[in-house]
């Protein structure tokens, strides 16, 4: 239960920032796999990527403990600050609808940029489209908005639960007497999406290994697709912002709850979490990572241990943070340029995996690439506290406001006087 309203608003922010800085530092330990090699082997080690030795470790410590938590995290990170935004323009006597349709409108057009000029895994297209309907929910009491997060949540349970039913009826199909030419094309379309051909990791590379200019050709070609896939995710992503939201309004994500709460919360969300992802890391192993379990395991069967993991660790996260110190200050910068830092990320990685910058694309491990991880990390802690403390904004950040309000912000800090002698 929240305790009393005692903690400073900068106190409360604090709290917001040092989840969202984990949550982007924990996202590209997931996401180095895609820049580094064909898609495919994101979720599927034994498709490209390597699924045995330290290759397997990886994918499997992953999987475990960071793929689709710290995701889920920002997304509801990313709700709560949607609130927090608008309450402040209201506050100041704008009108939040206006403020946050222009910031969405805005987003959106920078993630279009991100996805098409430099990687495709782009996240902000999606939340900018799925911010636009969550802005509809905003006064909707908590038990309500925590309510119609789950039902969300549980229609992208369904809707890949659906799609890995329809995989496993078409394996059926297929290894069954005469199957059609229709079943054997499409179950071998599916296959390799998952398990891709000599021909097609030849095609990919072909692409990644080359220069800027194809790699953005590419890119926009597909864009079709991006959109596409952004329409089968808003369900689960309006349902993390939507609980997000709730998060926010009842003090859970702001650090006002009591330590026992959050104690609890952390010890049995992250328990139940791992029992979970457990069960489905043994499950790939064992099936030697059967397209229908790859699939429908991690985005249908894992969705309630996968918020329930998130929520444990924003939990254990706060916990951790309750009192100042140089390192709380350090993840709190992370979070606060935190649209600069997941940007920043893509430009890093593209640089070192494609063609057009260090050219390792598709020659490396799954356990080598990730050796780039804590290095970024690094990078993130170093820069965002001392950039924060001579200027107002992240670089994106400011990029983001100045357009969203159609003039420039003030960008640099005003230097403290000395004291009269």
């Amino acid at each position: 239960m929240p305790v009393s309203e005692s903690r400073s608003t900068e106190d409360r922010i604090i709290a917001l920032d040092l989840i969202r800085g984990i949550s982007v530092m924990g996202i590209f330990s997931v996401n180095v796999v895609a820049f580094a090699m064909i898609q495919a082997a994101y979720l599927n080690p034994a498709g490209f990527g390597g699924s045995t030795g330290p290759d397997g470790f990886v994918w499997a410590a992953n999987m475990l403990l960071v793929d689709g938590k710290f995701r889920s995290l920002f997304s509801m990170l990313f709700g709560a600050s949607m609130l927090l935004v608008i309450d402040r323009a209201e506050a100041g006597g704008g009108t939040g609808w206006a403020v946050h349709w222009r910031r969405m409108a805005v987003l959106l057009m920078l993630g279009a940029a991100h996805a098409i000029l430099i990687w495709h895994g782009d996240i902000l297209t999606l939340y900018a489209m799925t911010g636009l309907v969550a802005f509809l929910f905003r006064r909707l009491a908590v038990e309500k908005l925590a309510a119609l997060g789950l039902a969300f949540s549980l229609a992208n349970l369904l809707l890949f639960g659906a799609i890995a039913f329809t995989l496993v009826s078409q394996d059926m199909a297929v290894h069954g007497p005469n199957p059609s030419a229709d079943v054997v094309r499409n179950w071998n379309a599916n296959l390799s999406s998952f398990f891709p051909s000599a021909k097609a990791i030849a095609a990919d590379m072909a692409i990644y290994d080359g220069g800027w200019a194809g790699v953005v050709a590419h890119e926009a070609a597909g864009a079709g697709q991006i959109l596409v896939n952004n329409i089968l995710l808003m369900p689960d992503t309006l349902g993390l912002m939507l609980l997000g939201m709730a998060g926010y309004k009842s003090g859970f994500l702001t650090g006002q709850w009591s330590d026992g709460d959050y104690r609890r919360i952390a010890l049995w969300g992250i328990i139940a979490g791992l029992i979970g992802f457990g069960g489905l890391v043994v499950a790939n192993f064992a099936t030697g990572f059967y397209v229908p379990v790859v699939l429908g395991g991690f985005m249908a069967a894992m969705v309630p241990f996968r918020i329930s993991m998130a929520l444990g660790y924003a939990a254990l996260i706060i916990l951790l943070f309750r009192k100042p110190s140089q390192l709380r200050a350090r993840f709190a910068a992370v979070g606060r340029a935190a649209f600069s830092n997941y940007i920043g990320t893509s430009l890093v990685a593209t640089a070192i995996f494609y063609g057009w910058g260090g050219g390792l694309y598709g020659d490396l491990g799954r356990a080598q690439a990730w050796l780039l991880v804590p290095l970024v990390w690094l990078l993130m802690l170093a820069w965002s506290k001392p950039w924060l403390d001579r200027f107002h904004y992240g670089p994106l950040e400011w990029v983001w406001r100045s357009l969203a309000r159609g003039q420039l912000q003030r960008m640099r800090k005003r230097e403290r006087l000395a004291p009269a002698a």
